[in-house]
């Protein structure tokens, strides 16, 4: 088991080599990106990646503090989904409502890895691999679908 210190420089260290692995890999627009803080450009709508000592996630979340708004968020993306499907694939979960750690509501398309361990090393370059796959595919269907969620 790790201390609290331990633990949080191990993830800082995995996030500093996913971060480098990833720094030369160009968007589908053909621009440098930070992959690991990406920014859709539209406020509410985020990619989020995450690792635990049990799973590793990426996800597409709606935190828009207005439901109506939120919902009308998702409903654009549910038009979208044959896109998404054929961009990023059919493993994506649909979650119209679910809680943040903070108890907020929020919607969100998400694909998760399991079992994957961010404190085991020999885990990390499946775990890269699986983020890189999954917010390349992401990027992609922005790429196509951003002038959409533009108001």
């Amino acid at each position: 088991m790790y201390g609290k210190n331990e633990a949080a420089l191990l993830k800082k260290e995995f996030w500093t080599a996913f971060g480098t692995y990833l720094k030369p890999v160009l968007n589908a627009d053909g621009q440098k990106v930070n992959w690991v803080n990406y920014k859709t450009g539209i406020k509410g709508i985020y990619f989020r990646t995450d690792v635990t000592k049990r799973a590793a996630s990426v996800a597409v979340e709606l935190t828009h503090p207005g439901t109506e708004r939120r919902m009308e968020l998702f409903e654009k993306l549910i038009a979208l989904k044959p896109v998404f499907i054929e961009i990023a694939g059919s493993d994506w979960l649909w979650q119209t409502e679910v809680y943040d750690e903070e108890g907020r509501p929020i919607s969100r398309i998400l694909i998760q890895q399991e079992p994957v361990n961010i404190f085991n090393k020999s885990d990390w370059p499946a775990i890269i691999s699986f983020f890189k796959q999954h917010l390349i595919a992401l990027d992609a269907f922005w790429s196509a679908a951003k002038a959409y969620f533009e108001d």
